[in-house]
């Protein structure tokens, strides 16, 4: 189960599970706000490898001793444990170091007590996190924090590649990095790969867009003839410095079938297809390309559909496009929406482009406005035009919740919750330019994106959610001119990890932002009253919905 829930007199926990983090959501009945000053929460480990004890308390990076500004150093020896600090908010995402395992989290409320704390009984709430959170696939996020002080601190922002980029460096020095920053998705990945090298039976078909990653390219140059490639020859792929030509010369010399094309603008999917005797039997899909920077800088994710009639739709779809990409606009398998059912209840359907007229994105559009509590999302911009971008920059005016982040033109907009078309920014050129002492010297990785998501998630938590992810990029000029994958997916787990992975990114960004801002008279810090829930306690406040949706009472 991806939710789980505990309540004991007025108190309300509730749990969700995603891609190596879990959500924590917290309730009271409103006569139990009076003297609030936040919550506790302790971890219970499944072992003691990554701590000296297996149980400890989740700490916070604001406490009510020393204010935060923009000037300060913000380092885990800094955070003070909730008990302590208690988290002034009704949620807060956790992401445990010790790895999969079984979890018991410990949530207290805690109240003023004169001087001091006080907190109140606790109530606790197991939690299983694994790498497989959907029963029928396995879905996977990079870690997409390379411009960060987590990586900072544990790496020291040490470069991810030589100054010199080419397709064939020896990546020994920065695998650390790479699995770390990679995440989940990257263990994906590269499971496919090793299974895929190893048995002779196995072929593979593969859609690239950017292309450079050098273990990838080793792998798929030592399969040699059992892999055929479909590479992207838009302007910035062919151009003297891209590195896609090399690695196309490079696929060819050890006899790789590789062949280019853009369709309309771009061929921009990036999908792994495995076959077993000639037999599609595993896809890999997602918005990540095959590339240094979709793999270690930005934030993305992977999904492996290990089941043969969804394989088969992926490479029906290749094998349009490798044979004929002209008529690819005008095939069977870009007509429609296909449907395939990896069990009885979760069912899958995807969509291929290009295709003649618009209509993937209709479906989108009509479970964003059929959404009754909410609808959260992240992607790379709001460029371009349709029903879903219409309705996306609408999503605030809305009385459900809505939450979001868009990384457009060097900036990351972060859509505030709110019904009144609020909005909050941060300069992504800001990590360069005018870094805090708080996040030292960060790297922004290179130039391009760093949300390079293409997800929108509807009633995350409810009894029919629908998550919508792959490689596009939402706006219908997409449809009838580029090479991509549209999924809708109705499962539970899938949606939830989804929403989990949009509110981290939100949280994250926020919590810069506001940093970002703060001034020795205006700092951040824990309020020394209970003042700060009169928001969650307002009925015409976003808070107030976030409260009751994220932990019902």
């Amino acid at each position: 189960m991806s939710i789980d829930k505990n309540q004991k007199d007025g108190f309300y926990f509730t749990s969700y599970t995603g891609d190596g983090a879990v959500l924590l959501a917290f309730n009271l009945d409103e006569d139990k706000m009076d003297g609030l000053a936040g919550f506790a929460v302790k971890c219970k480990a499944p072992h003691t490898e990554t701590y000296p004890t297996d149980e400890y308390w989740v700490k916070n990076r604001l406490n009510f001793e020393k204010p935060l500004t923009a000037e300060d150093e913000l380092t885990p020896k800094k955070w003070v444990s909730s008990n302590k600090a208690p988290f002034q908010t009704f949620h807060w995402t956790h992401f445990p170091n010790a790895g999969p395992g079984r979890y018991r989290y410990t949530s207290y409320p805690v109240y003023f007590d004169g001087a001091g704390l006080k907190l109140a009984e606790g109530l606790p709430l197991d939690v299983d996190l694994n790498y497989r959170i959907c029963t029928d696939f396995e879905l996977g996020f990079t870690r997409g924090y390379i411009s960060s002080q987590a990586y900072a601190d544990k790496f020291k922002n040490a470069p991810i590649q030589p100054k010199k980029k080419t397709i064939d460096f020896e990546t020994d020095a920065y695998i650390k990095q790479y699995e770390w920053l990679g995440s989940h998705a990257r263990k994906i990945l590269f499971d496919l790969l090793n299974e895929s090298v190893e048995d002779d039976s196995i072929t593979l078909d593969v859609f690239v867009y950017d292309f450079n990653e050098p273990d990838l390219i080793r792998v798929l140059c030592a399969m040699g003839s059992r892999v055929r490639v479909f590479m992207d020859d838009s302007a910035s792929h062919v151009k003297e410095s891209a590195l896609e030509p090399k690695a196309k010369e490079k696929m060819r010399e050890s006899n790789v079938k590789v062949k280019t094309g853009k369709f309309g603008r771009y061929a921009h999917n990036k999908v792994i297809i495995q076959k077993k005797n000639g037999v599609p039997v595993k896809v890999l899909t997602g918005s990540a390309n095959f590339s240094i920077r979709g793999f270690y800088v930005q934030a993305n994710s992977i999904l492996l559909f290990d089941d043969p009639d969804i394989a088969q739709l992926y490479e029906t779809a290749f094998e349009q496009a490798f044979t004929d990409a002209k008529g690819f606009r005008t095939s069977e398998i870009a007509s429609r929406w296909h449907g395939a059912k990896v069990d009885n209840d979760s069912p899958v359907s995807v969509s291929f482009a290009p295709h003649r007229g618009p209509f993937s994105l209709d479906r989108v559009a009509e479970a964003m406005e059929s959404a009754r509590s909410s609808v959260m999302f992240a992607m790379m911009e709001l460029s371009g035009t349709g029903r879903v971008m219409d309705l996306l920059k609408e999503l605030s005016r809305r009385d459900l919740y809505s939450m979001g982040t868009v990384e457009q033109k060097s900036q990351l907009e972060m859509f505030k919750p709110g019904w009144k078309g609020q909005s909050d920014f941060t300069s992504f050129a800001y990590l360069k330019k005018s870094v805090s002492k708080t996040f030292r010297k960060e790297v922004s990785g290179g130039r391009g994106r760093s949300i390079h998501h293409k997800f929108v998630v509807c009633d995350f938590n409810s009894k029919s959610p629908m998550v919508f992810c792959g490689s596009y990029n939402f706006a219908a000029g997409g449809e009838t001119k580029n090479g991509d994958n549209l999924i809708a997916i109705q499962d539970q787990d899938a949606a939830v990890s989804y929403a989990i992975e949009a509110i981290r990114l939100y949280d994250h960004y926020k919590f810069r932002s506001q940093q970002e801002k703060s001034t020795s008279s205006s700092p951040m810090a824990l309020v020394g009253n209970d003042r700060w829930t009169a928001r969650y306690l307002d009925t015409e406040n976003i808070k107030y919905t976030e409260r009751n949706l994220l932990c019902p009472q």
